[in-house]
């Protein structure tokens, strides 16, 4: 490895000894500081986002994912805030018992340690993860993509400087280059790096749990179906599909394909009506992750095709319903096999911030260990405290 690189890794590991030390009303304070001073320089923070947003096409998808504005600044500083105002993850005993011996065991959780992520233009990214990652006694290492250079250097400037205002090691938060080589050191980092979570296209995410020999949750990429049911209410799912669809199509909750039962193909033109102006439709290219003003229509036979159908191009991320029949909805939500199943509800609702977990760190679709939108909880691991008075095993 990069003699460079591992002394970034070493740094991140140290600082992660340190953090332990920390309260949580001391995470708490340095987290309300850092969304202070998020507003307080916000122009700053714009004109590093005008840098990378000059460098990048408007057509790109991935433009509306990397372009902050006044209101996404003032989000991702109310974000902090709710997550400051969270209970604490770490110390929570989840299982305890006192064995026949007298010896007391407690199950209780704490932070994995250090937490690479892996992400593309995403800036917002970067202030997210630092306050789950913080708040749940986490270093994090990150490695944005270069589209996002500006923006990224800047946000770890604003949160460093408070760290050491506030006499923390600044590595609590560490950005590495936005070389390849960088990432191929994130994810060998063995004995410094304790998880990598990426976050991105299918690309990125196949890429990182291909090649890594540090543990991986993968965040995956969203290929989401929503169904109007023959028992679907016709106004209800004029905004469901639309906000789904239109709210902003580049981000990963986003509608890509639209099932109709056969019976309701007559209202289509309606259910449609509201978007029919900025998105093109097409009635094949299943399986794909649009990330674009594009929406793929399929006519199903029945409920069962459209299980059949969704489980079979499904990525696993967010999956809805649209029905007045409870019975359709509850198989639905049983027999669909996703993070998130909603009935009557757009998936625009797969966020952690939504959610109630005060940001994400990602959206894991994997079925081994968390799932769906990752908040504290699911960045904590936990350990065995045992005691005793001097008992010896025969």
């Amino acid at each position: 490895m990069d003699a460079n690189l591992q002394q970034l890794f070493e740094q991140a590991r140290n600082a992660s000894r340190g953090l332990l030390r920390l309260s949580d009303e001391d995470r708490n304070r340095v987290l309300l500081r850092v969304a202070d001073a998020i507003e307080q320089n916000e122009q700053n923070i714009l004109t590093a986002n005008e840098k990378d947003l000059a460098r990048m096409d408007k057509d790109n998808p991935m433009y509306d994912r990397l372009q902050l504005t006044s209101a996404r600044i003032r989000g991702i500083a109310s974000d902090m805030r709710h997550v400051a105002q969270l209970p604490s993850p770490l110390g929570i005993i989840t299982k305890q018992t006192t064995l026949a011996n007298g010896i007391r065991l407690h199950r209780v959780s704490v932070p994995y340690g250090v937490i690479g992520v892996v992400y593309e233009a995403r800036p917002n990214v970067t202030y997210d993860v630092f306050s789950l990652c913080f708040k749940s006694g986490n270093v994090c290492v990150l490695k944005g993509g270069k589209d996002a250079t500006d923006s990224n250097m800047y946000a770890v400037e604003i949160i460093q400087s408070v760290l050491r205002e506030e006499h923390i090691d600044e590595h609590c938060i560490t950005l590495m280059p936005t070389s390849h080589d960088a990432t191929q050191a994130i994810l060998t980092a063995v004995g410094y790096v304790d998880l990598c979570i990426p976050r991105g296209s299918r690309r990125l995410i196949d890429f990182v749990r291909d090649n890594a020999r540090v543990p991986v949750i993968e965040t995956g990429a969203g290929v989401v179906h929503t169904y109007f049911d023959k028992d679907g209410d016709l106004e209800k799912g004029k905004r469901i599909i639309n906000n789904a669809k239109t709210r902003r199509v580049s981000v990963c909750n986003a509608l890509d394909c639209l099932l109709v039962h056969k019976d309701r193909e007559k209202d289509l033109d309606q259910l449609l009506q509201p978007m029919k102006d900025r998105v093109q439709f097409h009635y094949d290219n299943y399986g794909l992750e649009w990330q674009s003003y594009d929406l793929s229509i399929k006519i199903v036979e029945s409920l069962d095709e459209a299980i059949s159908f969704i489980q079979q191009h499904s990525s696993g991320h967010s999956e809805s319903i649209i029905t007045e029949n409870e019975t359709a909805a509850r198989r639905f939500q049983k027999e669909i096999d996703a993070a998130c199943v909603y009935w009557n509800v757009p998936t625009s609702f797969t966020d952690g911030a939504q959610f109630g977990l005060g940001a994400e760190i990602g959206i894991s679709t994997q079925k081994l260990g968390p799932r769906g939108p990752m908040g504290l909880e699911e960045i904590t691991t936990y350990k065995w405290l045992i005691e005793g008075d001097g008992q010896i095993r025969e």
